[in-house]
């Protein structure tokens, strides 16, 4: 058996075991990791890649720190892009070392001490010759003949190649760092539909002059299109800043000020009124709860529904071409639209809910604002003109005690 090691002394570490495009059964790599948690620590084996124009194509087994632990992985990286990774799904977390191993009865899997296995092709008896790197990006298990006997195409993560396809069973998933949410791009039977927490779609091209890759086309283009671009009960102007519902209610303790809605549910239908938001939509949409349906039986759909948050009515901009209800668990995804778009956002609140008066602080304090500087402006009115009539007054009287002298 063909036995690589690599130990990670340093915290960066690039190791280039060598530049082949395949490896054949019966190989190993292994990396030794230190027993001390760092967050600093990422290294890489690149074991394979492809014979072409930069970008090419690489693969690296790696040791990267998530979570307080290590978590070991086979990865693809085109030029310095990762765009697969064995772990995306589901990291395994080892200790002391990682395995990468091609067995003789080819099966291609990770194991951590003790020989733990964490991750496998599960291709074993299946005639697999080598592991190979295709130009395409596509990493390959394949036989004596060249048929395919598993490819990583078949398992996306987050990125799409050029050649690859997606199906019903597959999509294209994101997880931000830190986060529980996840942003996905999945083909169904019936739709193509975007899963949005925070995150974009785009088509990107490589741009030798910047070494680097450039969005030819991007899904969102501005940061109020983003699902989560403010906070929950938070609106996402014109001027792609974000500003706060705020809503009191005459009940005390009960209100809104984009820290995570109110602190009542939303099952008591007699307690509850939806409040409409002018000017304001959301860039979420589901299925529609329902379609042809009046504006009043759309706020009653949410009503009856405790899990529903806020509803969006739309007609169109006519106001005659279709009718929809899209009801939410959630305030979010809203941002300021301008008037006459056939929109109307509305908010589930508890009876006797009114907009805060933040907004009428801020007439009030232009109100004043514009009546001093009325008055300072007439101030400079009149003292000017009384000014011009005593120097006009004081002129005439030095005229006439010329006249007499």
């Amino acid at each position: 058996m063909k036995l690589h090691q690599l130990v990670f002394l340093v915290l960066l570490l690039a190791y280039q075991v060598y530049c082949k495009t395949y490896i054949h059964i019966d190989y190993s790599l292994t990396v030794e990791v230190p027993s001390e948690y760092s967050v600093e620590l990422q290294g890489r084996a690149f074991l394979m890649e492809t014979d072409q124009m930069e970008p090419d194509f690489r693969v690296a087994l790696s040791v990267e720190p998530i979570r307080g632990k290590y978590s070991c992985s086979l990865e693809v990286f085109l030029g310095d892009v990762k765009v697969w990774n064995s772990g995306h799904y589901s990291h395994f977390y080892t200790s002391d070392k990682c395995v990468l191993a091609l067995t003789k009865d080819g099966d291609l899997h990770l194991k951590g001490s003790n020989d733990r296995i964490g991750w496998r092709t599960g291709t074993s008896g299946q005639g697999v010759e080598r592991l190979q790197i295709l130009k395409t990006g596509n990493l390959v298990l394949v036989d004596a003949l060249n048929r395919i006997k598993w490819q990583s195409f078949n398992f996306p993560t987050d990125v799409m190649l050029w050649g690859q396809r997606l199906n019903v069973a597959t999509r294209l998933t994101s997880f931000p760092t830190n986060s529980t949410a996840f942003y996905s791009f999945e083909i169904q039977h019936n739709k193509i539909a975007l899963y949005l927490s925070s995150g974009n779609m785009g088509l990107y091209f490589y741009s030798p002059e910047k070494r680097s890759f450039e969005a030819a086309f991007q899904a969102l283009n501005t940061t109020c299109d983003l699902p989560l671009a403010c906070r929950p009960y938070g609106i996402c102007t014109l001027s792609n800043a974000c500003s706060c519902i705020r809503l009191l209610t005459a009940k005390k303790g009960v209100g809104s000020d984009c820290n995570g809605g109110f602190s009542e549910g939303f099952c008591d239908r007699e307690q509850q009124e939806m409040l409409e938001l002018s000017g304001v939509s959301s860039v979420l949409r589901t299925a529609p709860k329902r379609v042809n349906v009046s504006k009043e039986v759309c706020e009653d759909l949410c009503l009856q529904d405790c899990e529903c948050a806020a509803a969006l009515y739309s007609t169109g901009k006519d106001g005659t071409s279709f009718r929809e209800c899209f009801t939410y668990g959630l305030v979010s995804g809203v941002k300021q639209v301008e008037r006459g778009t056939g929109l109307t956002y509305m908010v589930k609140v508890p009876k006797g809910t009114q907009i805060s008066h933040g907004k009428s602080n801020v007439k009030k304090w232009v109100l004043v604002m514009v009546g001093v500087i009325d008055g300072f402006i007439i101030l400079l009115v009149f003292g000017g003109l009384g000014y011009y009539l005593v120097q006009r007054r004081r002129r005439r009287n030095v005229l006439a005690s010329d006249n007499n002298t």
